[in-house]
């Protein structure tokens, strides 16, 4: 079995962590390490009739398909790619008489493949399917529980023609997609609409503070490097958000994927304090105090979380600002729960074209944001991307276009120059910086054209909020 793409990355074991990917060669700020296409993926259950089951592209209208009335395709082109995956897919959920969970059809579609191919290692892979880590033996009673139900579900979808393989071999699977399910997200990077299984990007260990990154682009995934890695170095990706206080940060690695983190940031708990700063000077509040106010931003995100779920947008800024006036008089610019807060109505208020007062938070936001997270951290690149698009709505020229160019810088890093969000943010960055010479020029000018040009054309609306909390880099099932 050859390489195919994978030379400049070796398997070695890591000290305390198993096996783990080192370079082979030195890597610059943004070079792709290797590319990976999945070897199974599947839509998410609840977006199989908006996106593509083949690119995972949202179209406006897709093509289903004749026979099981359950996939849908961009075009016949997708279509045809897709014959070789949904052929026993497709024949089954007829059989079966409706299509099961996307945890099932995973299952069923890494099974298949096997069958077709005659084991779990392919062609430009470090590691085969039956190698991968399942962590089942890790398994607490509800999980045992759901494994068992999703087993039983398989073998009811499972087609008595097709190659029959024994409980513990189905278990396995269900553990790898359980622990190794990598999010694939939509063509603009926006939204996470499916599941799907890598294998090389599996033997990548996780560090808090990672020297690399992983984005979905064009069907494959790209492990991208964040900063200059040296031959020998190990490469690193972080399965979680930042964005938590180490202890919860290692509480979800311990419950989600079943280790101990000991890198540098959580043992020394580096950044805890900013994520955690409470107001300084003569009137630094009491431990009681902020813990009322942590406790009472907990809450509202629960009711934030209900009211965005449901639609219900003016509510979510009545809470935001209910939340921000108990916030403001406690905790520090940096503290994660008030980020949490400047981060949603920033997003809301943009929605609801109310950009003034959503400049002023989304600011707040990314200053906060830029003293937490690593420079080069895609999350990071993605709020100043938003928050220089709501200064550029909001007639904050200068400002929206300082941000767009920050954005810029870090998602060529992170998502590199063909990606479609890093294209259509190059648009928006030509376009600010000839308004910002326009402004520079003539004040007064500048803002009549604008006032014209709105009156002519209804300004862009913002993307609808999206109810979830932002994404790790593997699915678990909730």
């Amino acid at each position: 079995m050859t390489k195919g793409g994978m030379e400049t990355v070796e398997v070695f074991t890591s000290e305390g962590k198993g096996r783990g990917l080192k370079a082979v060669k030195e890597f610059l700020s943004g070079e792709v390490i290797f590319a990976e296409p999945a070897y199974a993926a599947v839509v998410f259950d609840s977006l199989t009739h908006l996106i593509c089951h083949t690119c995972f592209k949202r179209q406006e209208k897709l093509h289903r398909c004749g026979q099981c009335k359950f996939a849908h395709y961009c075009d016949r082109t997708c279509q045809r790619g897709a014959w070789l995956n949904h052929k026993n897919e497709c024949s089954a959920i007829k059989r079966h008489g409706k299509a099961p969970n996307e945890n099932i059809r995973l299952a069923a579609r890494i099974m298949w493949r096997i069958e077709r191919e005659g084991g779990g290692l392919t062609e430009g892979s470090l590691v085969s399917i039956d190698d991968l880590q399942n962590h089942v033996e890790n398994f607490g009673e509800e999980e045992k529980k759901e494994l068992r139900a999703d087993v039983e579900s398989f073998i009811e979808f499972w087609p008595p023609q097709s190659q029959q393989f024994g409980m513990q071999y189905i278990s396995h699977i269900f553990g790898v997609i359980n622990c190794n399910g990598f999010t694939l997200s939509d063509q603009r990077g926006l939204q996470a609409v499916g599941v799907g299984v890598f294998p090389n990007l599996c033997l990548v260990n996780h560090h808090c503070w990672p020297n690399c990154t992983v984005i979905f682009n064009n069907g494959k995934i790209e492990l991208r490097a964040l900063g200059k890695i040296s031959p020998g170095e190990e490469l690193t990706v972080s399965y979680i958000d930042f964005l938590n206080v180490s202890e919860d940060r290692r509480k979800q690695l311990k419950k989600q994927y079943y280790f101990d983190c000991t890198c540098e940031h959580c043992q020394k708990k580096i950044k805890d304090d900013l994520m955690l700063a409470v107001k300084e000077g003569e009137h630094k509040p009491s431990q009681d105090m902020v813990k009322e106010v942590i406790q009472f931003s907990k809450d509202t995100l629960e009711k934030i979380n209900k009211a965005r779920s449901e639609g219900v947008y003016h509510e979510v800024v009545k809470l935001c600002r209910e939340c921000l006036k108990k916030q403001e008089p406690v905790l520090g610019d940096t503290n994660i729960y008030l980020l949490r807060i400047l981060s949603i109505v920033s997003e809301v208020l943009s929605y609801l074209q109310m950009f003034e007062e959503a400049a002023d938070h989304a600011k707040r936001m990314v200053d906060g944001y830029t003293k937490i997270y690593h420079p080069n951290n895609a999350q990071l690149g993605m709020a100043m991307m938003r928050a220089g698009v709501t200064h550029w709505h909001a007639g904050l020229i200068e400002a929206g276009h300082g941000m767009i160019c920050k954005a810029y810088a870090i998602l060529l890093v992170t998502h590199g120059p063909t990606h479609p969000i890093t294209k259509d943010l190059e648009v928006m960055r030509v376009q600010t910086e000839m308004e910002l010479r326009m402004f520079q020029q003539n004040e007064f000018m500048y803002y009549k054209m604008r006032e014209a040009a709105l009156q002519n054309q209804k300004i862009q609306v913002m993307p609808e909020p999206s109810a979830e909390a932002s994404q790790d880099l593997f699915v678990k099932k909730q």
